[in-house]
């Protein structure tokens, strides 16, 4: 099944570099280090040989799932999207009416999501509840400590 991964320009531009360094820097410095352990002799009890196939077979792994990703890819020009209503690309202002506590989420698509940046999933529980709403609504998510509410205070696009 070809599923397309949603994602903004920034979080296609991102996967395209790690793509072209792990092939065009990691690639043949991890091929060198195979070179060089394989010179060393026995490869049985090569630690350092191993440890570098090692690498070498956890790099092509991450490029082909970079390569896979990147062809379904469906960029979504979030400078063209606008509305009251929330959906994927929009930055979303709530207030915890638990704790009064503000936090400014922007729903991504899964491959860019990064809590640490502000950008969540739109397959996260938080994104999930929050699509098709608008401000002023109030939003229940499920969360690991129990249920959380949220007042939605802004929509924006950037």
């Amino acid at each position: 099944m070809m599923d397309k991964v949603p994602m903004t320009a920034g979080g296609y531009a991102a996967l395209t570099d790690e793509l072209k360094h792990r092939q065009s820097v990691d690639r043949p410095r991890i091929i060198e280090h195979i070179a060089e352990a394989r010179s060393h002799g026995d490869l049985s009890e090569n630690a350092e040989y191993h440890a570098a196939k090692e690498e070498q077979s956890h790099n092509e792994g991450r490029i082909a799932e970079l390569e896979d990703k990147l062809a379904r890819a469906d960029v979504i020009d979030i400078s063209k999207l606008s509305g009251d209503t929330i959906k994927f690309g929009a930055t979303v202002t709530l207030i915890d009416e638990d704790t009064e506590k503000k936090a400014v989420w922007q729903i991504v698509g899964e491959v860019e999501a990064d809590a640490k940046k502000g950008r969540i999933s739109i397959t996260s529980p938080l994104a999930r509840a929050l699509i098709g709403k608008a401000k002023g609504a109030t939003v229940e998510v499920m969360a690991p400590g129990g249920a959380k509410a949220y007042e939605i205070t802004k929509v924006e696009w950037r």
